[in-house]
């Protein structure tokens, strides 16, 4: 499927790509009349395949997406670009690049994934495919609604009617809206994709997908009856099964195995240069060391872990290059801590570094982990899905499974998956942890104490170049 869709969405990019630079500049793709067009099926498929194409970029999930989660307890920044700094410290303000950079990046998926709904219904084509085709709309328009809540909290919304009508000045929707329109972009979604996809189509979203994130959305909106709902669509599926290995999910030749709800894909010689995989991987094996692990992430594993040694490079690990040999993972390796994220490394046959390495977005494990939690806070019993995972790593099992267990795994399973800042954050609004208190602590040279405000630092700034271009429409957060 990477190829395919991939080269199918170039195509579709080189005759109706918006790349503007703001969101009031976005190409009404509802407006392309059909002889141009919306002629038939594959034109569909194509123009669906499109919407995955920016999430690839380096201002989409690549890298921007990752320096969100720089302030967490887990890393160091580790880059030399200027603006990843005050992300990290908490002294960024909203002209920094990156949270505009991503903004533009996801309204992009948005008219895309609108220009399918509006189109897709009108052609003629065979019903299944256009059931896939719009669910996956669906789907991408959801995801992106949610990164968006989490990232800004309020956010426009854009539909096809905003679309059709030019209508893409508008107000800020509050964070309950934009979780809503979320919930039923995925419930919509759910409702028309597949269960599963053929090995010719693997990598396209599934209800797995769309039931995974809804999940996701309850925990985060304390919804724990219809979190345990959601999260059996999953777990109780054998199609979305974990994968006999941790260390399964960040290799090639299982990197689309049942475990990955949804993921980015990526193929040498097809994909862009800007991958997780080029940002991840320490310069001494070809990539730029961004990201990298601090050593108070490295003491969370418990001993005898294994997924400490599929997660992160330490000194003196032994790293298996193929026709490059092997050798010594050395401190000196890194730009900073010592450390560095294996999940995305991976090498081609020649020794080089792989660019065709994918990075999961979502797993069943994290599903499995937030099934739990949604038990535990809601009075229930979560040994039984946490100890699923537990029992995968090699781990003893835990009875009576507390807060403290969910925290502690969902680190160490998830590290450097760009979840641990959110879980923090929302972990400190329902009073289970203090997150400035826990900022504030020192975690060793790489790590010094950071001032966390709240409120305000729950929520990134709105790029403010476009609350400018708003002409007022749109408002700055608050204490920005």
């Amino acid at each position: 499927m990477k190829k395919i869709t991939i080269l199918a969405g170039y195509i579709f990019l080189a005759t109706f790509s918006s790349c503007k630079d703001n969101l009031l500049d976005t190409t009404p793709y509802g407006q392309v009349t059909s002889q141009q067009y919306w002629r038939n099926g594959d034109d569909v498929v194509a123009a669906t395949n499109a919407i995955y194409a920016p999430l690839l970029d380096e201002d989409g999930f690549a890298h921007t997406e990752y320096t969100f989660d720089n302030c967490s307890d887990d890393m160091n920044r580790a880059g030399d670009h200027s603006d990843e700094t005050p992300l990290e410290m908490f002294t960024f303000d909203a002209s920094n690049s990156h949270i505009l950079a991503t903004w533009k990046t996801k309204y992009e998926v948005i008219s895309r994934a609108n220009a399918v709904l509006i189109n897709a219904p009108k052609v003629t084509m065979d019903e299944t495919l256009r059931n896939r085709s719009m669910g996956e709309a669906y789907f991408l328009r959801g995801f992106i609604y949610w990164r968006l809540s989490l990232i800004y909290g309020e956010v426009p919304i854009l539909l096809e009617d905003d679309a059709l009508n030019l209508n893409f000045n508008k107000p800020k929707s509050t964070l309950a809206e934009v979780r809503a329109q979320a919930e039923a972009d995925f419930t919509k979604a759910a409702s028309l994709l597949p269960v599963s996809n053929s090995d010719a189509d693997a990598g396209r979203v599934t209800q797995g997908s769309a039931y995974g994130f809804l999940t996701k959305l309850y925990v985060y909106e304390e919804l724990w009856a219809k979190a345990i709902e959601a999260s059996l669509k999953v777990t109780a599926n054998p199609a979305y099964a974990l994968a006999s290995g941790f260390n399964k999910n960040f290799e090639l030749v299982t990197e689309n195995n049942p475990e990955i709800l949804f993921s980015l894909q990526y193929e040498t010689g097809w994909t862009t240069d800007n991958s997780p995989t080029f940002y991840h991987t320490p310069q001494a094996f070809g990539g730029w060391g961004f990201h990298e692990p601090i050593d108070d992430l490295v003491k969370e594993f418990e001993t005898g872990d294994p997924r400490k040694s599929y997660s992160i490079f330490s000194p003196g690990d032994e790293v298996d290059r193929n026709a490059g040999g092997k050798e010594k993972f050395t401190a000196d390796m890194t730009r900073v801590t010592g450390y560095s994220f294996k999940k995305y490394t991976q090498f081609a046959e020649n020794g080089d570094m792989s660019q065709s390495l994918n990075a999961p977005l979502l797993r069943t494990a994290d599903v499995y982990l937030l099934a739990s939690e949604a038990k535990i806070r809601s009075g229930a019993n979560g040994d039984a899905e946490l100890n699923v995972v537990r029992k995968r790593a090699g781990l003893t099992a835990i009875t009576n499974a507390t807060m403290k267990n969910i925290m502690h795994e969902r680190r160490v399973e998830l590290a450097g998956e760009n979840e641990r800042h959110q879980d923090l954050m929302r972990w400190d609004k329902a009073g289970l942890i203090d997150i400035a208190a826990h900022y504030k602590i020192a975690r060793g040279p790489y790590k010094p104490s950071r001032n966390f405000v709240k409120p305000k630092h729950y929520y990134f700034p709105l790029p403010q170049r476009e609350v400018d271009l708003s002409n007022g429409t749109l408002v700055q957060n608050s204490n920005y």
